[in-house]
């Protein structure tokens, strides 16, 4: 009786997770009846998106981090359009308002995400890229693969080089299983934490904290940000990056001197494999300055040509 009630107990704990994933919303078309911009059928799924700033004009793309939302950069857009450019930004798959496709949530996965909304788009060349966080990554590794359409890559805390992901997800994301049970129970109040120590740091996004958290109360949302940790954030960029120099690509990179996710030791490890990249570190900035500290951020990317 003793190892029935422990058998029953252990099928009941280990299915908490599935339980919870189900018990939160999908995303509907009610939810994305209120959401600024657009959205195209790309080819694994939908994907948001919204212009800001002049009609016309040199393109940026903007591409946002791990947990949060394109609604993150849209301060930082603001002086970009101030600088004569036209911003593109966009929810990557699992965030925001674009679907949540299964399957491994890899940087070639993403990249094809940005090239099919760029064609779809008729953005072909001439692309001032930019990428925040996991979105540094992604861009990086995007600009590695077309260097023919980027005319700059601007990069923000990026990711691939030192970071620290905290407890919770560097565990889960090394050991399938057990890491997806703890994920799914710990990883919600982890980032809640994390949100709430931000709110001493000044925010030029209204209201993002609780959008940030409102991705929670979503199916699928925590599904892709594992999976992104286990398929886009687990190796070091080293290749990569040495690639774009090689290409020749101006490279600006920009970071946070009080960024405790994306350190600042990062810029060295970037100083040794593209010598050429330009680098700047902002004072009194955390890991979330391209809404905290936009117009500095602004300030060291170069206006169009």
């Amino acid at each position: 009786m003793i190892n029935v009630a422990a058998t029953l107990g252990g099928t009941a704990l280990a299915g908490l997770p599935a339980w919870r994933e189900m018990r939160r919303r999908p995303l509907t078309e009610d939810d994305r009846a209120d959401a600024p911009g657009l959205f195209l059928d790309l080819s694994r799924g939908a994907t948001h998106f919204d212009w800001l700033g002049p009609g016309y004009g040199p393109v940026a793309v903007c591409v946002h981090g791990l947990t949060t939302p394109s609604d993150a950069l849209r301060a930082l857009a603001q002086p970009l359009a101030r600088k004569g450019y036209r911003v593109l930004i966009y929810d990557l798959y699992g965030r925001g308002y674009s679907d949540r496709p299964r399957g491994a949530q890899t940087l070639p996965f993403f990249a094809a995400q940005l090239a099919e909304l760029l064609d779809a788009l008729d953005v072909r060349e001439g692309i001032t890229l930019l990428g925040y966080s996991m979105g540094g990554a992604i861009a990086a590794q995007f600009a590695a693969d077309h260097p023919e359409k980027i005319d700059q890559l601007v990069l923000v805390a990026p990711a691939g080089m030192s970071a620290n992901v905290g407890g919770v997800a560097q565990f889960s994301r090394e050991w399938p299983l057990l890491g997806d049970w703890l994920f799914h129970m710990g990883y919600p109040a982890s980032l809640r934490r994390s949100i709430r120590a931000e709110a001493a740091q000044p925010c030029a996004v209204p209201r993002l904290a609780e959008t940030r958290q409102q991705q929670l109360l979503y199916r699928g949302y925590l599904r892709s940000v594992l999976s992104s940790l286990r398929y886009s954030l687990r190796r070091p960029l080293e290749s990569t990056h040495r690639t774009l120099a090689e290409a020749g690509l101006p490279v600006t990179a920009i970071w946070g001197r009080d960024d405790d996710v994306i350190p600042l030791r990062a810029l060295g490890q970037l100083s040794q494999w593209n010598r050429h990249a330009r680098q700047a570190v902002i004072d009194g900035a955390g890991h979330g300055l391209v809404y905290t500290h936009p117009d500095e951020v602004a300030l060291h990317i170069e206006a169009p040509r």
